[in-house]
């Protein structure tokens, strides 16, 4: 049982360009965590954690332009990667081959996120409209208009109910998905929202913004729970941890944040990339958080739990 949170493991020149996505998945031949970087560097990788130690499992090749957000399937053993090359891509990372790849349109995929059951993905348009697609079919489904700007994040509450997107002017909308109504908007930042999640119990939304604000709000209600400060820069990226209790926020001032729910305050925090941090999640039971950034490094650290 951890007590501190603590660097386990530094992979550095993980990629040859700013990593600006990392996620969690799962080996479902084996059980073993793995981890899930995209890059500039065009390519998406995937890497054994194993003995406390990140090694390379695969390397994806085939977008043509960096890769800007990848996400995976609550199963664990899909990854999707979206490229500023308009298409996003599905690997298998059991067998380490490519799925399928869906042309999204021109400038049309920025930000991914799967549905809880794994069988939609979403991604935000630079018209202010989130586009779902079929993981099966890779067709477009069905679309939600924000009526606004460019979407540059999206995020499933996780009972599915909700998809909560941020545009480039601070706008954020959160949908009913069963009815595919607007049920949202808040209008609290000022600059673009470069990421937000929601709580596991699905009651809070926490966003962040360039203007180096975090906001939590009531899900239901749209009312305003907290506004955390505390970051030099840019706030690039939010995630939730497992238990309700704690989220992180990663930052452009070099350096990720861990926050405590109830009091709003910051428990933690880590200042060991020497570049903008784009990247930062919880694993499965929220153990470990991983970390990457324009530094081309990949961090792995320990949570007490």
């Amino acid at each position: 049982m951890s007590t501190q949170y603590s660097i386990l493991y530094k992979q550095e020149q993980a990629h040859n360009d700013a990593i600006w996505s990392v996620a969690w998945g799962k080996n479902t031949n084996d059980g073993s965590e793995t981890v899930i970087s995209g890059s500039l560097d065009d390519l998406v990788k995937v890497w054994k954690w194993a003995d406390e130690q990140l090694e390379l499992q695969w390397t994806f090749e085939g977008h043509q332009l960096g890769v800007v957000s990848v996400d995976v399937s609550l199963s664990g053993n899909i990854a999707a990667s979206s490229s500023l090359d308009a298409h996003i891509r599905f690997w298998d990372l059991d067998s380490g081959k490519p799925m399928s790849s869906i042309d999204a349109g021109p400038v049309n995929a920025w930000s991914i996120a799967f549905s809880p059951d794994s069988q939609h993905l979403a991604t935000g348009s630079h018209v202010g409209k989130v586009n779902i697609f079929g993981v099966e079919t890779g067709k477009k489904e069905f679309s939600l208009d924000t009526r606004g700007k460019f979407i540059l994040s999206i995020a499933y509450s996780q009972d599915g109910k909700y998809l909560a997107s941020g545009a480039i002017n601070g706008i954020i909308n959160i949908f009913d998905i069963a009815t595919g109504k607007l049920f949202h908007t808040l209008e609290r930042h000022a600059m673009p929202i470069r990421s937000l999640t929601f709580s596991p119990d699905s009651q809070l939304l926490v966003t962040d913004s360039d203007d180096g604000y975090i906001r939590i709000y009531d899900v239901q209600h749209a009312s305003m729970a907290g506004t955390l400060s505390g970051h030099g820069s840019w706030v690039l990226n939010v995630a939730f941890s497992p238990d309700d209790a704690h989220f992180v926020s990663s930052s452009s001032d070099k350096s990720f944040k861990v926050w405590d729910v109830a009091s709003r305050k910051c428990v933690h925090i880590f200042f060991d990339h020497q570049e903008q941090v784009w990247g930062v999640q919880y694993n499965r039971n929220g153990s470990k958080i991983v970390s990457a950034g324009d530094d081309q490094e990949i961090h792995v650290y320990d949570c007490p739990i």
